[in-house]
């Protein structure tokens, strides 16, 4: 820990001389510190009913830095994540490794490949390498999972090219455990916390992607090829898994568009097909459809309804019809109680989500959300007796309230309710499970600019 912000402090102060060597040069200093006050009565899955209640209080502190100057950007962040009293108050050297704590969330580099003047025409050319985040779109299959107080990022190379309103990305990522001196093995199993969506519990060996994007007179349109490859693996007598070398690579690929429909509707959709193979080599044939519309009565309400599908499995299938929405943000779309393509997994039966979303502007500092969704299997659920049961899985109402003191300052509190049916007992395998299920949550987030 102690290195890491050494190494932080000296790259802030390099940055310091640069600026004196270039008068044009920009440097931008900032932070953010989030804590969340959580109750938690059945979020991610249902509670048994002799289960109790959890409450904690968890924190991010991040502290970034920026520079600009002649045909280069530079960033780095770094963040502490932890959960109040993980530590014990007088020691500072029992900290359990997987539990998150101090990391580098991102560090990276932008070189222009164009002049000034070429620039400035509304041209771009750069590569950027190091650790970033992707958002792409609505973050739906792209995203920093900003929620979650350690986030998401990635190791990796893109080149930009941006011409007025034409947008081109491609992306190329090759991750290793370690240095090593012969072989390149990867084990994707990540300590701490599961990656991918799904609890799929096993991070790409390599990927790579493109992106095409066009702004319109009152939208967007777009256009996503993703490849994600896993390493290859067997197993032995005992089933331990024993990597190989290769991999199983799966492909995502499918349009996104928004634009608005007279004075008052805001239309999205997106539709995306998966084929290869997913992370255990079983062929893929799955698929993803969403449509979104929302009605702008005026300035202080919104209401309007939407739609998500994605594919599932049925028991016995040859071929994986389970649609992964790859690195997104799925609390952002399938619930704030995160039931589903979370780290809670839910089987493989897909997904269909109706649903209602509200926004309320009371007054010029608030926002109130209010969220009503119906979620049901997308493929047929049995149990062990191989019995047809019911494919809805529930109900749940969102309430989040967000009040912005300042700027920099800003409280958002929530409150989200899911009545859970017997068969989603069944998929997330809860036995004897509670009628109902809450939380509830305060966020406190103040992102302070000290220099700029």
């Amino acid at each position: 820990m102690k290195r890491t912000l050494f190494l932080f402090i000296a790259g802030l102060s390099a940055c310091g001389l640069l600026i004196c060597a270039n008068a044009n040069a920009q440097f931008t200093l900032s932070g953010q510190f989030r804590t969340r006050t959580e109750l938690l009565h059945g979020q991610g899955s249902p509670l048994s009913k002799n289960d109790k209640a959890a409450f904690f209080t968890s924190q991010r502190t991040r502290l970034n830095a920026g520079y600009t100057g002649y045909r280069m950007q530079f960033f780095t962040a770094v963040q502490d994540v932890r959960v109040w009293g993980q530590d014990a108050s007088t020691n500072n050297r029992i900290t359990n490794q997987a539990a998150n704590g101090l990391m580098l969330h991102e560090a990276w580099a932008q070189i222009s490949l164009l002049d000034t003047g070429q620039a400035n025409a509304g041209k771009m050319l750069a590569i950027k390498i190091g650790r970033q985040e992707l958002l792409y779109d609505d973050s739906r299959l792209l995203g920093n999972l900003d929620w979650l107080q350690q986030a998401r990022r990635h190791d990796a190379v893109l080149l930009k090219y941006e011409n007025k309103n034409w947008t081109a990305h491609i992306g190329v990522a090759y991750n290793q455990n370690r240095e090593v001196k012969s072989g390149t093995l990867y084990d994707g199993v990540p300590v701490g916390y599961p990656a991918g969506t799904n609890a799929i519990g096993t991070m790409y060996k390599s990927m790579q992607f493109v992106y095409f994007g066009k702004k319109t007179k009152n939208g967007k349109a777009s256009f996503l090829i993703f490849k994600d490859d896993f390493q290859k693996y067997s197993k032995d007598s005992t089933g331990k898994k024993e990597l190989r070398n290769g991999t199983w690579n799966r492909i995502t690929i499918g349009p996104y568009f928004e634009t608005k429909l007279g004075k008052y509707w805001n239309l999205t959709a997106s539709a995306h097909y998966q084929t290869g193979k997913d992370k255990d080599g079983l062929s893929l044939d799955a698929w993803l459809y969403s449509v979104r519309g929302l009605y702008n009565a005026n300035s202080r309400f919104a209401v309007g309804p939407g739609f998500d599908y994605t594919s599932g499995s049925q028991a016995g299938s040859a071929k994986n019809h389970t649609f992964d929405p790859l690195y997104g943000t799925p609390h952002k779309f399938w619930g704030q109680m995160d039931y589903f393509y979370a780290a809670n997994g839910f089987g493989r039966g897909g997904l269909k989500d109706f649903y209602i979303n509200t926004l309320i502007k009371p007054a010029p500092k608030w926002l109130i959300q209010a969220d009503l969704h119906q979620f049901s299997s997308a493929a047929p659920i049995r149990n062990a007796e191989n019995q047809k049961l019911s494919a809805n899985f529930g109900s749940e109402l969102d309430v989040i309230a967000t009040y912005s003191l300042t700027n920099a300052i800003s409280f958002q509190a929530g409150y989200c309710t899911f009545l859970p049916s017997s068969s989603l007992a069944v998929v997330k395998n809860i036995p004897n499970p509670q009628n109902m299920a809450n939380w509830a949550y305060l966020m406190i987030n103040i992102k302070p600019e000290f220099i700029k």
